[in-house]
């Protein structure tokens, strides 16, 4: 069996399927607003999965009852801090990560590490180190548990995509030194809280966080021993992008502005000499030390950069978000994540213009995208990535069943190459297309459709019990989705023998590989 490592053109969509069927059977536009025209069933299924993880018919509900624009500014005007649904909010509260403050748990897993150095013994030294990693382990499954439940449940799908989004980004990675037990502080302070407010807030907000500074090496950047890392990945993957008209100087001048801002784990203060004491700061592990700063003058994109602590910060990314590069490189990226892998240039024109009118406001330069026409057209389908696959799935089946066990699906999104966290360097997983429809990446799909076409019991049965886990109700489905459906598609999955077999097949054509 082949596959395209292209994106599936319209016309090679009927012989896609009929290789999709096989291996599943066997296995098992323009910019005026649009707030509330009229959209049919299709259109309303396609509006839905573009702003969310995936649609429900309760969402499908919920557009046709408020109308798209009304729909729309509700989605864009999320709480962060809105509770989840009952039972899924009793789930995240219970986790480790909600209880108490990220400082202490920070400062305890330290202690176990330095006990693993500091033991009297081999056997109690070998003990500390492994509780240490336990406790890193522990953290970053729960972080994965409650994202997970979050993107699944909650009624504010546009908010969770963003988070998502940001936190892709903003990327760090969880194999470095202490970030696994960062995570969950990073995504509730750093981010949600800004994924639908302000650009700028959000920078501000990353640039200060212990995880982006250990990530990023910042924590060693200092007056007589600069560290480029942050202030590279700052200009080149969180501003102004590769071709925004920076130069190297401007790396190091910027280099120069960070140097001082770190992490201090220790709950003792920092030893600062006095003419320096005014100047330190400290919230929580973040630390801006002014005795590693360094003073001078800075030149930075053409700005006198006066040299006077942590305030010079605040200047150069208010500077950064000003920048025209600046916004066409998060708006395009923005059209490029929720639309297209090719956007219309004149949507990312109206959506670089509200970003700059509004200096970085990311409702009004969603706006834009979220009511325009192009939104609901089939021309340009983007294809979904493994992370949009595996939700959308779940949400589409399994939408009134809670997750029992959320460990089998991080292990699917590792298997399909977008873990959680698991992303090395700092440009984040790709958004297109071409990194995720290879014939080895269809294959794990077809294989994962299998699982989830057969009742997902691995996530949805109880733990500890061998309970059948019941097939969702297929028939609201079928109605919901058939009619939007190729022709081959279903013609083929009028071939199915059973609901198995059906979902299946529906999960691995290439109707549901798409947006």
């Amino acid at each position: 069996m082949s596959f395209p490592t292209s994106p599936f053109a319209p016309r090679r969509r009927s012989l896609l399927l009929g290789a999709t069927a096989s291996a599943a059977l066997a296995a098992c536009g323009g910019l005026s607003t649009m707030p509330d025209l009229p959209m049919d069933a299709s259109q309303r299924l396609r509006a839905a999965n573009r702003i969310g993880w995936g649609a429900t018919q309760a969402q499908l509900e919920e557009i046709e009852r408020l109308g798209w624009g009304r729909y729309v500014e509700r989605q864009l005007k999320a709480d962060p801090l809105a509770p989840m649904p009952p039972p899924i909010q009793a789930r995240i509260d219970a986790l480790g990560i909600s209880q108490g403050d990220v400082t202490a748990r920070v400062w305890a897993a330290e202690s176990l590490r330095r006990g693993g150095d500091k033991g009297a013994t081999e056997e109690e030294r070998s003990a500390a180190r492994k509780a240490y990693q336990d406790a890193q382990g522990l953290a970053a499954r729960e972080t994965g548990e409650r994202q997970l439940l979050r993107e699944l449940y909650a009624e504010q799908q546009l908010l969770e995509q963003l988070a998502w989004f940001w936190f892709n980004h903003f990327n760090v990675h969880q194999g470095k030194r202490d970030i696994r037990l960062l995570l969950s502080d990073y995504q509730d302070r750093a981010l949600r809280p800004h994924a639908l407010g302000s650009f700028r807030a959000m920078l501000g907000a990353v640039a200060r966080h212990p995880a982006m500074l250990r990530y990023l090496d910042n924590d060693q950047n200092a007056v007589r021993a600069i560290n480029e890392n942050y202030a590279r990945e700052l200009l080149e993957l969180h501003t102004m992008g590769v071709d925004g008209g920076y130069t190297q100087r401007d790396v190091q001048e910027l280099a120069r502005v960070l140097t001082g801002f770190g992490v201090r784990v220790d709950p003792e203060p920092a030893k600062v000499a006095p003419r320096f004491e005014t100047l330190y700061r400290r919230d929580g592990l973040f630390e801006f030390h002014p005795g590693r700063h360094d003073f001078g003058d800075k030149q930075l994109l053409g700005r006198t950069i006066r040299g006077r602590g942590a305030d010079e910060l605040d200047e150069v990314l208010d500077l950064l978000v000003a920048q025209p590069a600046t916004a066409r490189f998060v708006s395009r990226k923005l059209a490029v994540f929720l639309l297209s892998d090719q956007p219309p240039p004149a949507l990312v024109d109206a959506m670089t213009a509200a970003f700059q009118r509004t200096k970085g406001d990311i409702p009004a330069t969603l706006r834009p995208m979220l009511r325009s026409p192009a939104l609901l057209s089939a021309d340009a389908p983007k294809f979904k990535d493994p992370h949009r696959y595996l939700l959308s799935s779940l949400r589409a089946g399994f939408e009134q069943r809670p997750l029992q066990n959320a460990q089998p699906l991080q292990n699917w999104l590792r298997r399909l190459g977008q873990g959680l966290y698991d992303k090395q360097t700092p440009d984040g997983y790709p958004l297109t297309a071409e990194a995720w429809n290879s014939p080895g990446q269809m294959t794990l799909r077809f294989e994962i459709a299998r699982q989830i076409g057969g009742g997902a019991a691995a996530l949805y049965r109880p733990e500890g019990t061998t309970a059948p886990v019941p097939l969702p109700d297929l028939k609201a489905l079928r109605a919901r989705v058939e009619p939007s459906l190729a022709i081959p598609t279903r013609e083929a999955l009028a071939q199915t023998t059973s609901p198995q077999q059906w979902l299946t097949l529906w999960l691995s054509s290439p109707d549901f590989m798409y947006l």
